[in-house]
């Protein structure tokens, strides 16, 4: 395998637990390439680098949050974090229309969280009283039923149709487990608190997260400014200073792109993203996984001779793959070993896309 530096990206400095807004800096590599992925579930397309690269990272906030893309991929890490995944993925018209009315201001994310909730597919994942109350409790609600059982009986005597007063609320059905349980406070403070979890993978700071709440139970439309200033934030910085694993889900989306320049359908990703979750690790077939897509021959990779200036292709692969530039030996190793007569760009393209570094954002 040629050798590849690995490490924190270059000319950052951590700024710990801070989430203020400060000034922007042009867009490296690496930024547009996490920010692409956190947002819209997918690194750039090429027009995008050339759009995108070196300019401001709030332009591209303006371009990217609140749109149908975005929205989309909100939509399924929600369907990912309650688990209505495969078979158990809603497909009700009501469900389906969720990022079209999220992209048209129709609807907010407490709504669009309520309607999922309410869904047949949320039923069936979650069936009988016990599991269902558990789930909205502990799912939605962000509490330990362990530590609330009285709340779990009357919540599973509304399931049944009986009456009560759940977290301080009175219903009578199994809808009201739900709608008291999305309205309540403990509810948006934890939707704020996993959100900034999955953006900035760290927790909030509980002064902060009591302000976002507050500022969400006011209008929960104002999720997109919250996430705005989160984005903007030396908290953002030190999450982009520290790549973390990608899950399966957008390694598979990501190396779709990455390859083929396109995404891949439902029938392509879900068996892929299904047999890499089946793995406590996953790394290995993920790296089965490239080189089969790669020898597919669907991937559009130039002809050794057709390659004019190999060191400033091979200088062009790493910040779209490896979200930064290579290093002076690197290029010059990867530059020597494409000359080899027995080298083809498939391979210098392989040890890219195995290297721990692409499997990180």
């Amino acid at each position: 395998m040629l050798p590849l530096r690995n490490g924190p990206r270059a000319g950052r400095e951590g700024q710990q637990g801070r989430t203020e807004a400060r000034p922007a800096r042009a867009l490296e590599a690496g930024d547009l390439r996490t920010l692409y992925l956190d947002l819209l579930g997918r690194p750039p397309f090429a027009e995008e680098w050339g759009s995108w690269l070196g300019r401001g990272r709030v332009e591209l906030l303006d371009a990217l949050l609140g749109g149908a893309e975005f929205w989309d991929h909100w939509y399924e890490e929600q369907l990912y974090y309650l688990l209505l995944i495969d078979s158990f993925r809603p497909e009700t018209p009501g469900a389906r229309e969720i990022p079209a009315k999220l992209v048209e201001g129709r609807l907010d994310v407490r709504g669009a969280l309520h309607r999922l909730a309410l869904s047949p597919s949320f039923d069936m994942r979650n069936p009988g009283a016990d599991t269902f109350v558990t789930v909205v409790m502990e799912q939605l609600a962000g509490m330990t039923v362990q530590k609330s059982p009285r709340e779990l009986e009357i919540g599973k005597a509304l399931y049944d149709g009986g009456s009560g007063v759940f977290l301080g609320s009175a219903g009578s059905c199994q809808s009201d487990v739900v709608r008291i349980a999305i309205e309540s406070k403990a509810a948006t403070r934890h939707f704020v608190e996993r959100e900034h979890e999955r953006l900035l993978r760290r927790s909030a700071d509980g002064r902060e997260l009591g302000g976002w709440t507050r500022e969400l139970e006011r209008d929960a439309r104002g999720y997109l400014d919250i996430l705005r200033r989160w984005l903007q934030s030396d908290g953002y910085d030190e999450r982009l200073a520290h790549p973390v694993q990608k899950p399966n889900r957008l390694f598979v989306r990501g190396l779709f792109v990455d390859l083929l320049g396109r995404l891949p359908a439902k029938d392509e990703v879900e068996p892929m993203r299904n047999a890499l979750d089946g793995l406590s690790d996953s790394r290995p077939l993920r790296a089965v996984l490239v080189r089969l897509l790669l020898d597919s021959g669907s991937v559009d990779v130039p002809a050794k001779d057709a390659i004019e200036d190999p060191t400033e292709w091979i200088a062009g692969l790493f910040p779209r793959l490896l979200g930064r530039e290579a290093a002076p030996d690197e290029l010059a190793t990867f530059a020597r070993t494409f000359h080899r007569p027995d080298c083809r760009p498939a391979t210098l393209l392989l040890a890219l896309l195995s290297d721990p570094a692409y499997h990180r954002y």
